[in-house]
């Protein structure tokens, strides 16, 4: 991401030797993957697709995720049959044994840019097919399934947002209200939040839903007089994704 108040999140990137045609609006290609050898087909070990949205920042995009092992060559294709993704593995990547996990962000357009009418249409409900082959020519298959339910971003309660950062003093409590709703106001099934902050440190900690929604951060991760960021993330039942960015200081 690439905002006034957002920051890199670690971990999250195409290995090297990997192809990459990115996710995007427009013509896409439909060829198939090459004919491989008459074997069984074998099934993902994960294929995952999902909507990320920035409450704060009021941006949008996809991400998906998969891993296999082995793997020479993927696709994925939209509900429609287009090709969305082609990645493939060569060279020492491939002398390596092939590709296993793999995670791909979309761009984030602002919604006054892309609304999400039209981001809806770019990347209908349903089911997305992924489709591969190993190094060994094996098939791989598996799916996603895509859904526009999108939760509300989480609401921080402390440390107190305002025009600047607040300056904490003592231990540094990160507070929010439980998200019940979608961002049109309906009921939705929150799973898990996660919450991330970063300075010179990172840290990054996933919490069960029923764990509540307050965290106490380690002391010995704060340093004084220093300023941090931090996103809390609602992550829906379906694995769709909302963010709210927050700031603080510490006394020095």
């Amino acid at each position: 991401m690439s905002r006034s108040m957002s920051f890199a999140r670690g971990g999250r990137s195409v290995g090297l030797g990997v192809t990459v045609v990115a996710l995007a609006v427009g013509a896409l290609s439909t060829t198939a993957l090459p004919a491989a050898a008459a074997q069984p087909k074998a099934q993902f070990k994960e294929a995952r697709l999902i909507i990320e949205y920035n409450s704060t920042a009021r941006d949008v995009g996809v991400q998906f995720f998969l891993d296999a092992e082995g793997w020479q060559a993927i696709k994925i294709f939209d509900t429609r049959g287009r090709v969305i993704f082609h990645g493939w593995t060569g060279g020492s990547l491939l002398a390596q044994g092939g590709g296993t996990e793999l995670f791909l962000e979309s761009e984030e357009p602002p919604l006054d840019e892309v609304p999400l009418e039209e981001f809806f249409a770019t990347f209908p409900e349903g089911t997305y097919r992924f489709v591969g082959r190993s190094t060994d020519g094996a098939k791989l298959a598996g799916e996603a399934e895509l859904s526009h339910d999108i939760p509300a971003g989480p609401r921080i309660v402390a440390p107190v947002q305002g025009s600047s950062c607040p300056q904490v003093t003592g231990p540094v409590v990160i507070d929010w209200d439980a998200v019940t709703t979608n961002i049109d106001g309906d009921p939705i099934a929150i799973e898990a939040y996660e919450v991330i902050v970063e300075n010179d440190a990172h840290l990054d900690v996933i919490l069960p839903a029923v764990a509540g929604t307050r965290l106490t951060l380690p002391a010995e991760l704060l340093a004084p007089g220093a300023d941090y960021k931090f996103e809390i993330l609602a992550i829906a039942d379906n694995r769709n994704q909302t963010i709210t960015e927050g700031c603080f200081s510490t006394a020095g």
